[in-house]
């Protein structure tokens, strides 16, 4: 018989590429006693073969082992970004060499998707899961919040010395710098800016000819509103400030909405410079924090709840709202928006909305003069550098004078009216004027508009002064055959209308006093109409100082041209 020179299954009995051998080592098996488990000795021995290749620190050489995914996407991130969080708690990373723009850290667009793509760079073969990119989000949100907050601005800011900065938006990060001696283009903003996918790029100022003269040639407008004009968009690049919203009225064929496009499209260009009437007013904020300025194209009515937005986003809002995938945390949207609107008819303005706008009229285009949508935006293109470089050199000057400005009076909108002073100091026009007179057409037109509000004219025209509770006004009113949704349904509505409609009133002449309460023991409310009397000019009036203190002029409204 042949015996076998090796034991059995020695030769096939192989693990991890080694032979696996039966009995031929009693000493290695995990059982030296029983000959059963001989097989299973040596399977354990070593580690296997699968985690040598991954051995070596970060490059898998040296013996050691990779750290995870997300740790070396941290890694990565805090060798390029350093991390901010902006006043209403929000994440941001900025690149320590390169544009100064803040890049939120999850959205599109945003540092997540940037690391995943260097990830995969940085080590071919593997692609940072969904989960990795998260737990590394998570934990640079956390180094973000060590920070104190640090102000992003959104197209336009200030700087620390006061300057006006103007993000370019293109991919390099330059802005261009206004103070009150002129202006120029900086390869890096002096602040922050955030970037939103509403936005897009300028193209840089170039000194042309004359700029204004270029931009009225495209305008159906007359002097005196294009001037208005002029200082509206001049006053949209000062960021702190009240921006009255600009509304162009004409009929059909005056080109109302490509005016708007323009004008929206000088101050902060967008590829939807045109919206359309939001339908909420959660859908209006997410609209307004992407966008510095932005333009509701076709308005026709304005409800209630928009006309407080709009009213609010004039002067400065705020929308508190939860947080996705949570209970108890809330998101904060701030913004102070720059505003445009189209419309026919300016009687769909509510009162407070009324005092909140710029009101030009667009003159019919004859039929001989008008162009083609391509041809105005062709010649748009074309003179836009020269109409930015006109627009900063008034916005210089109007710099150089508006801390020294102050006026007799102030209107409703009274930053904006200081910057339209400026204007006429430096430009020798007189805008203020023009604005303070088409204001009181506009109240006019809107009291026009609300068969409310010409009921309560109507009645202290026939009674002179009218006294009594807001039930009894009801009452006293004629109410229409057809009733219009806003017409008071009841008394305690009837009071807020009043209150409501107090500053158009009061632009027409008349006064309303709700500070008494009757005499009997119920004590209602008591609503006094009355017309306010004319002001007689006194007999020897005092001397008034001169509306402009002693300063020494800018020039005629352009900076020098070694100042850019």
């Amino acid at each position: 018989m042949n015996i076998p020179t090796e034991p059995v299954n020695a030769v096939n009995g192989t693990v991890n590429n080694r032979a696996r051998t039966l009995n031929t080592h009693p000493t290695d098996m995990n059982t030296p006693t029983d000959p059963v488990n001989a097989k299973a000795g040596p399977v354990n021995t070593d580690p296997p073969p699968v985690n040598t290749s991954r051995s070596g620190g970060a490059d898998g050489e040296g013996g050691g082992k990779k750290p995870p995914a997300a740790a070396r996407i941290v890694a990565m991130a805090r060798e390029q970004y350093r991390f901010v969080t902006s006043p209403d708690g929000r994440p941001y990373a900025v690149a320590l060499n390169g544009p100064n723009v803040a890049l939120p850290l999850r959205n599109k667009g945003g540092l997540r998707q940037r690391l995943a793509r260097q990830f995969a760079d940085a080590y071919p073969g593997e692609v940072a899961s969904q989960s990795a990119l998260a737990d590394a989000m998570t934990v640079l949100e956390g180094i973000a919040e060590d920070t104190d907050p640090e102000p992003v601005h959104l197209r336009v800011g200030r700087d620390s010395a006061g300057a006006v900065v103007v993000d370019l938006g293109s991919a390099d990060g330059r802005a261009v710098v206004v103070t009150a001696t002129g202006w120029s283009v900086v390869d890096r903003a002096p602040v922050l800016f955030r970037r939103s996918g509403a936005m897009a790029p300028m193209p840089a100022p170039v000194l042309d000819g004359d700029g204004l003269a270029k931009l009225h040639a495209l305008l159906n407008m007359d002097q005196s509103a294009f001037r208005q004009l002029v200082g509206w968009l001049v006053a949209a690049w000062i960021p702190d400030i009240p921006h009255p919203a600009l509304v162009c009225k004409g009929e059909q064929g005056t080109g109302k909405s490509k005016a708007a496009q323009m004008f929206i499209n000088l101050v902060d260009p967008s590829p939807a410079a045109k919206r359309s009437q939001p339908r909420d007013e959660k859908a209006w904020s997410r609209q307004a924090f992407s966008s510095w300025a932005l333009c509701l194209d076709n308005i026709s009515t304005i409800p209630p709840w928009l006309s407080d937005t709009l009213c609010k986003a004039v002067t400065g809002d705020g929308v508190v709202d939860r947080a996705l995938y949570t209970d108890d945390d809330v998101v904060v949207l701030t913004f102070k928006r720059v505003l445009a609107m189209t419309t026919i008819d300016a009687g769909a303005l509510a009162g407070d909305l009324a005092e909140r706008v710029l009101m030009l009229d667009l003159q019919l285009i004859d039929s001989e003069r008008r162009r083609s949508e391509e041809e105005l935006d062709t010649a748009f293109e074309t003179v836009r550098p020269a109409v930015l470089a006109a627009l900063f050199d008034v916005l210089a000057c109007v710099l150089a004078v508006l801390p020294s400005v102050r006026l007799e009076s102030m209107p409703r909108m009274a930053d904006f009216a200081r910057v339209l002073a400026a204007v006429d100091q430096t430009q020798g026009w007189n805008t203020l004027g023009d604005y303070l007179a088409t204001s009181a057409n506009v109240a006019t037109d809107a009291m026009e508009g609300d068969p409310f509000a010409m009921a309560l004219a109507h009645l202290v025209e026939q009674a002179g002064t009218w006294q009594g509770t807001a039930g009894q006004l009801l009452e006293a009113l004629p109410a229409p055959l057809v009733r219009p949704p806003n017409w008071p349904k009841d008394a305690t509505r009837a009071s807020g209308r009043v209150k409501r409609l107090d500053p158009l009133l009061r632009s027409i002449g008349i006064t309303v006093d709700d500070t008494q309460r009757s005499a009997d023991r119920h004590r209602h409310r008591l609503l006094t109409l009355s017309r306010t009397p004319d002001e007689e000019e006194p007999a020897s009036a005092p001397d008034q100082g001169p509306l402009w203190p002693d300063v020494t002029p800018p020039g005629s409204g352009r900076t020098p041209s070694d100042q850019h």
